[in-house]
């Protein structure tokens, strides 16, 4: 019997440690209310919104027109017509028939003539320069007689508008004497009914005289440069 009771006051003995160790467990640190709590998970991680530059994109999936300080970047335009008036080219030029020109050296041959270029387009352009000259060959060109022409004057640019015309003046050494005339040098005098006309840029002419045949000597011609100023 008291082997029994024994027993039971170890027993209890235990069972009071435990309870004890228990308590003693729960005043501890962690009772604070943050022991046992699991750590919060961080939140998720949201991209930023992109910022507006104030420019556009252009269509069609195409290239933004924005430069790098948001503005519209500017759209090169079209290129100016450069060059200002062009000048003339063959189609542009009618030549006219000479005429006797009030002012020539005295004789019995041409003396003088006057023709004018005129701009038979639908635009303006430029003439500049002096003519050449050579007697027609009656239809076959290589039969052409060029003749040895001096300048007169200063050479400066002409605008033709339309319509408009640019004058030259051709002089001869004239023939002298009646019917056939001679040549002062002594040369044999020359006659043409037409002339090739060299205009600068724009072509070979052929030109006839209004009142008779272009009579000369020496096969020389003195030209002016074409100019807006009819010649006397």
């Amino acid at each position: 019997m008291q082997y029994s009771a024994g027993l039971r006051r170890s027993a209890a003995a235990l069972v009071a440690a435990a309870a004890a160790t228990v308590l003693m467990t729960g005043c501890g640190p962690a009772d604070d209310g943050a022991a046992g709590t699991p750590p919060a998970t961080p939140a998720a991680s949201v991209p930023a919104a992109p910022t507006s530059t104030g420019g556009s994109s252009t269509g069609g999936g195409g290239a933004s027109s924005t430069g790098g300080s948001g503005r519209t970047a500017p759209t090169p335009s079209a290129s100016a017509p450069g060059g200002g008036t062009k000048p003339c080219t063959v189609g542009d030029v009618k030549v006219s028939d000479a005429q006797q020109a009030a002012v020539r050296p005295p004789g019995t041959g041409t003396g003088a003539a006057v023709l004018s270029v005129a701009n038979g387009s639908k635009h303006a352009c430029t003439l500049t320069g002096y003519p050449t000259v050579a007697g027609a060959g009656n239809g076959s060109p290589e039969k052409n007689l060029p003749l040895a022409v001096t300048h007169s004057g200063t050479a400066s640019t002409v605008t033709l508008t339309p319509g408009a015309r640019a004058w030259t003046k051709l002089t001869f050494v004239n023939v002298q004497g009646e019917a056939d005339g001679y040549c002062v040098s002594g040369a044999t005098p020359a006659s043409f009914p037409t002339l090739v006309i060299g205009v600068p840029g724009a072509g070979s002419h052929q030109i006839a005289m209004t009142d008779g045949v272009f009579a000369e000597c020496d096969n020389k011609v003195t030209v002016i440069a074409f100019s807006a100023v009819k010649p006397s």
